[in-house]
């Protein structure tokens, strides 16, 4: 069973950063897509970034120029770096693994709060 496990979020200033991690277990990381959504209170969970086996990636456009998404497959980890954040970016952010035919896998989320 695969199971993600996020770190890295907390309180933040406007204008500041945070990383945020998501280990995976196995080993079977490096051959699917990775993500960051991010649920808002009374919001629908979003899309925030994702990034292919290969690195490519694709961003929503609310992040795009702040937020960085990489990973490292021999740590079976995905990072998301955010700069410049911004009290609409207070959320819950969820990293997943896509494992195409047999669905998306999910962590259990970490509290990003952005607030002066």
């Amino acid at each position: 069973q695969v199971q993600l496990v996020e770190s890295g979020g907390g309180l933040v200033q406007p204008g500041g950063s945070l990383r945020l991690s998501c280990a995976v277990s196995g080993n079977i990381f490096e051959f699917y897509t990775t993500g960051w959504y991010r649920q808002a209170p009374g919001n629908q969970r979003e899309l925030v970034a994702t990034i292919t086996m290969v690195g490519i990636t694709n961003y929503a456009d609310s992040v795009k120029g702040r937020f960085t998404i990489s990973r490292d497959n021999a740590k079976n980890t995905v990072y998301l770096q955010m700069n410049s954040l911004k009290s609409e970016d207070t959320a819950v952010y969820y990293c997943n693994l896509d494992l195409r035919t047999r669905g998306l896998v999910w962590g259990q989320g970490t509290q990003v709060t952005v607030s002066s």
